[in-house]
């Protein structure tokens, strides 16, 4: 199983649900790390992902696709740890 770290922010910020509602249909699982931060399992490559999202922003907007792996450290909800837990592969 792959998970991924989808990183953006959207600079001129109009809508965000868009971006949203995508990232949470790339993979089998997804957790809200931030506001703008997400880990998605199961959501093909790193380029996969991004090729996907990239429609979605303005010239000025940022974004960043990695791989996510264990180990992993964090403090944060217990559902999200949970998922890192789950989800993520040494």
């Amino acid at each position: 199983m792959t998970a991924h770290l989808i990183a953006y922010d959207l600079n001129r910020e109009t809508i965000r649900p868009p971006i949203v509602a995508k990232i949470k249909s790339l993979g089998t699982s997804w957790a809200k790390l931030s506001e703008s931060s997400y880990a998605v399992a199961d959501a093909g490559t790193v380029q996969q992902v991004f090729q996907a999202l990239k429609p979605l922003l303005d010239p000025n907007d940022n974004l960043y696709v990695s791989t996510l792996k264990k180990p992993w450290t964090g403090f944060g909800p217990p559902a999200v740890n949970q998922w890192m837990e789950q989800h993520l592969s040494s």
